[in-house]
């Protein structure tokens, strides 16, 4: 059987994506470095115990007193590893790529849920997108904006999006078609039922696709530490090509903890009733008088 030079032709035609728009990348690059710089920045200008007190703070509120224990002492720990830099520029990565995930992902997912040809279009790409290998992503992203933190935030980004697409659609095909209905019926614009009713119903299930697209994007810490990332990253590679046991043990502590704090942070939007301290504060509205 004659060989098909896919590769070939896939090669090609970033080649000439170069060639057309070189502005273009060299854009995307500027804005994300500076994104990642100003935030790492953000969180390196006071001392790690202001935003010690601030997670825990955020914590307290969202989870309760457990939780902002478990935080406090768990950053405290990170921070006596001498990692907080190494964490905060993590941070900084995680939360830019999780943020364009979500803003990529969200509205496509409101897309395939209001349109069936849309969503057939778009299960098969999803679907290549979640099995491709992650190292995949870099060799594009490499590519195109060479080595250093772009490629990391870019191919974490690209590797994020599916679960936003793929829950926000599930959320809004699951809301009471007969609430739907009831508001078609009152004469309500479909934009006005998607903003008014649609998205509040579908919230929980579309932040539980907001966690998953942050944890994804943890998951690729290390991945993007290859590209010149930085950040815990590099200190878990570093580690592996010294075969620093010790090294690797405390990079690797430090991603978990920063990944339970980000999934029980998110989780915590995700449920109705909510635990937090926050809940408790807020005033309890009373149902109007009838008659």
């Amino acid at each position: 059987m004659p060989r098909i030079e896919l590769g070939a032709v896939v090669e090609q035609f970033i080649t000439w994506l170069l060639r057309v728009v070189p502005g273009l990348f060299d854009a995307i690059s500027a804005v994300l470095t500076v994104l990642v710089d100003a935030i790492t920045a953000v969180f390196l200008a006071p001392s790690f115990l202001v935003w010690v007190a601030l997670f825990g703070v955020i914590a307290l509120l969202t989870r309760g007193v457990g939780f902002a224990v478990f935080t406090v002492l768990a950053f405290l720990l990170v921070a006596s590893m001498n990692l907080w830099p190494e964490t905060m520029e993590t941070l900084a990565v995680v939360l830019v790529a999780a943020v364009l995930a979500t803003v990529i992902g969200v509205p496509l997912g409101v897309w395939a849920a209001r349109n069936g040809s849309a969503s057939t279009v778009l299960r098969p790409v999803l679907d290549f997108m979640q099995t491709t290998p992650v190292f995949v992503y870099l060799i594009p992203a490499v590519f195109f904006f060479g080595i250093g933190v772009v490629p990391g935030v870019v191919a974490t980004t690209i590797f994020s999006i599916p679960p936003a697409v793929r829950l926000t659609e599930l959320g809004i095909r699951g809301v009471d078609a007969e609430v739907v209905e009831a508001a078609h019926a009152f004469g309500a614009h479909p934009r006005q039922i998607l903003r008014e009713i649609q998205l509040p119903m579908a919230l929980p299930t579309i932040m539980a696709g907001i966690n998953q697209v942050i944890m994804l994007a943890l998951s690729m810490v290390v991945v993007a530490g290859l590209a010149g990332a930085g950040g815990l990253g590099s200190v878990v590679v570093q580690a592996v090509t010294q075969l620093d046991i010790a090294e690797g043990f405390e990079g690797g502590l430090a991603v978990v903890i920063l990944a339970i704090f980000l999934d029980r942070l998110t989780a915590s939007f995700a449920q109705r009733p909510g635990r937090g301290l926050w809940r408790r504060l807020r005033p309890v509205r009373k149902p109007a008088a009838v008659g």
